[in-house]
């Protein structure tokens, strides 16, 4: 058995690739088993069976050579923040879908039995929402909550900005504003094609006064697992005894680009099985992990290296 410990995976995961590549005989082995997902719930354990793969891009908008007056200057001179808004409000159309042309292209309609089993699971879309303070789902319209996250691609703006952001007020219009973009893929599209597709999208939005930078950080396919394997059921056994539920199939909606590369480049699935809750804030502030997850999780490995 090896265990490899990896630090660098929220921050792009550079040098995974190459270590893998360059140790692949001594790392394959017959199985990956990966711990970083959650729960279907907090007394019922889960197996994820596929993630979203990704792209993720910062663009900045470059107008004049510096900061200007925007009394002096106002509307005459481009404002690097109102190009970028119009961008930003283009990536997606009034019903929710992404504009970028050819997005959803391969991307196949969930099949109808699989839809129908996820119906049969105790989820509350007004409880999800609720745990976060929200009531009402954005995103495509006419697709469920689960379905969005699980098995359609999406584009998120997760961080902006441009001209004076400190205490007070001061009347300028900036010289850069900037966006950060993270595209969650599904199925095999392909994050290269998806990166230059937005940045021929964004170039055809840049006025001739302005010019933009992109900056790359980060990309990794989709990856789906066939879940009748021996580890799998081994796996799914040994939860349902620790925990008293049976184990349950589950989509994912996240992105761990290294079961990508563990499956292509080593050849081995990956059986994804976590103790995460819904409301342990991840990626937030006060971010937690229940003292049951991990007694329990510590009990279920034990459980599941012994089944295997």
């Amino acid at each position: 058995m090896s265990i490899i410990l990896e630090g660098e995976e929220e921050s792009g995961g550079v040098n995974l690739p190459g270590f893998l590549d360059s140790h692949a005989d001594e790392l394959r082995a017959d199985v990956a088993m990966i711990c970083d997902t959650n729960m279907r719930d907090k007394d019922m354990p889960a197996i994820t069976t596929s993630l979203r793969g990704l792209c993720a891009e910062e663009i900045t908008i470059h107008a004049a050579d510096r900061d200007l007056h925007s009394g002096f200057c106002g509307s005459e001179a481009a404002n690097p923040n109102h190009v970028l808004a119009r961008i930003l409000a283009d990536l997606h159309d009034a019903d929710g879908r992404v504009a970028i042309p050819h997005f959803y292209e391969g991307v196949p309609e969930l099949p109808e039995s699989l839809k129908e089993s996820w119906k049969t699971l105790d989820f509350s879309e007004a409880a999800f929402l609720g745990e976060v303070g929200l009531l009402v789902p954005a995103g495509e319209k006419g697709r469920s909550v689960l379905e969005q996250t699980w098995s359609r691609p999406t584009c998120e703006v997760n961080g902006m900005g441009g001209g004076y952001q400190g205490a007070g007020f001061k009347t300028v219009i900036p010289a850069v504003a900037s966006a950060k973009i993270l595209f969650r893929l599904v199925f095999d599209r392909d994050p290269h094609r998806v990166r230059e597709e937005f940045r021929k999208f964004v170039r055809a939005r840049v006025p001739a006064d302005c010019r933009v930078e992109f900056i790359e950080h980060g990309s990794g396919t989709a990856v789906a697992f066939d879940v009748n394997g021996a580890a799998f059921q081994a796996r799914q056994g040994a939860l349902t005894e620790e925990w008293g539920k049976a184990a349950a199939f589950v989509g994912g909606g996240g992105s761990i680009p290294v079961a990508t590369l563990l499956k292509e480049k080593l050849g081995m699935d990956v059986v994804l099985a976590g103790f995460g809750l819904s409301d342990d804030r991840i990626h937030s502030p006060n971010e937690k992990y229940d003292l049951r997850s991990f007694h329990k999780g510590i009990r279920s490995w034990v459980r599941i290296l012994a089944a295997l």
